[in-house]
């Protein structure tokens, strides 16, 4: 007689296919216990106030308006352009009114706007209707802007944008980019031999592309000659009212930062605080396998809405991996005349958000990261926080 253990493993074990389906729930196992361990919660260091007077020099690097009525280009890819970036300095500028401010496309069509990452383009969120082709800008202002502000875009080196930009920076106009709208600005040859910063993920890319380029750590962002680079993507914040400083003073500058419920706007930043952490891929890994817990948000979008609101919304429930972000209802005019078309006007089955709150924009950030806390858990919210290269202190 053959003793029973011995029998079942010469029945079974014995089997490599069953080896192989052991061995194999076995690895499951044991990563999912990784990924599921206790999370360690980061630790943020806050960053200093910059001196005053190296602020002053910054301002004064990113260059003077050459006009009384100042004229701002925001550029855009009609195919693909990263939300919070372009919505961001336009909303904030528009709300200074101390200048004339455009979103420019290559082509009449609406400009697609989405959340970018380096894990890739998210879902289209809404499209806006640009208010100048490059060609017509030209022609309303043959001597050029004075500031041209470049989000992320996609191609990053989209010819007709390029060479507009360089066009615009030999007729005299200050360029600005934020965050991986850097990759672009690089493509004019604008960043060689200049000191520049983009948002944290993007910055080896930058480097190796453009290796004469000097990348500024610790700096929100950075001026040299007229032409200013910025980090992540809430980078657009403080820097929109850096631009409104450049051009109307301080006293307008704190007066907007005031509106908008931002403490600072000046170039404090810590570059340690942002960086691919083991506990924040765990994050990335688990949010990415767990399908039951998916669900799709829908944000109202309401005639007359800040646009700086809508955006950062959209955007912040568009990077949890759980989520996916739907902007809900019809055409609109946003507060500062965009026209917004929403990519969905059905709500059903989908689970809606409240309606923004608007009164503090810069305020939306931090409420939306702490409601995500809340509805799935605080790792999310910290992944969302470090796509965004935001210092979020959780409450």
């Amino acid at each position: 007689m053959v003793f029973w253990p011995v029998a079942i493993y010469n029945k079974y074990m014995s089997n490599p296919w069953i080896l192989f389906s052991i061995g194999a729930v076995v690895v499951l196992l044991i990563v999912g216990g990784v990924i599921l361990a206790p999370w360690k919660q980061p630790s943020y260091t806050v960053a200093a106030p910059i001196d005053p007077a190296e602020h002053a020099k910054t301002i004064k690097e990113m260059g003077a308006p050459r006009h009384e009525r100042p004229s701002i280009a925001i550029v855009s890819v009609n195919e693909a352009t990263e939300v919070t970036d372009l919505m961001i300095p336009y909303g904030v500028l528009k709300r200074a009114d101390v200048a004339d401010v455009a979103i420019v496309a290559e082509h009449t069509s609406s400009v697609a706007l989405y959340p970018f990452s380096k894990l890739g383009q998210g879902s289209e969120l809404f499209k806006v209707e640009p208010q100048a082709t490059l060609q017509d800008f030209d022609k309303q202002h043959p001597d050029g802007a004075d500031y041209v502000v470049i989000p992320a875009v996609l191609p990053r080196d989209n010819p007709a944008v390029v060479n507009w930009i360089k066009s615009q920076h030999q007729k005299g106009a200050n360029i600005v980019s934020v965050c991986a709208g850097s990759i672009t600005l690089a493509a004019t040859g604008l960043l060689d031999d200049r000191r520049s910063t983009s948002h944290w993920a993007y910055i080896d890319e930058l480097k190796e592309a453009h290796p004469t380029t000097k990348i500024v750590p610790d700096r929100r962002y950075v001026s040299d000659n007229h032409v200013t680079t910025a980090t992540g993507i809430s980078a657009s914040l403080p820097l929109s009212v850096a631009i409104v400083e450049a051009i109307a003073g301080k006293q307008k500058a704190q007066q907007v930062a005031q509106d908008l419920g931002l403490d600072y706007w000046d170039e404090r930043h810590l570059s340690s605080n942002f960086e691919l952490t083991w506990e924040h891929k765990k994050s990335f890994v688990r949010n990415s396998m767990s399908f039951w817990r998916k669900q799709t948000v829908g944000v109202p979008v309401n005639n007359g809405m800040d646009e700086v609101v809508l955006a950062l919304t959209a955007d912040v429930y568009s990077r949890t991996l759980l989520s996916k972000a739907v902007t809900v209802g019809d055409t609109i005019r946003g507060k500062y005349g965009l026209t917004i078309h929403p990519n969905t006007a059905d709500a059903a089955s989908i689970d809606m958000l409240p309606a923004p709150e608007s009164d503090k924009p810069a305020l939306t950030i931090d409420r939306e990261l702490n409601h995500i806390a809340e509805r799935f858990d605080r790792p999310t919210a910290e992944i969302v926080a470090l796509t965004l290269e935001y210092p979020w202190m959780a409450k």
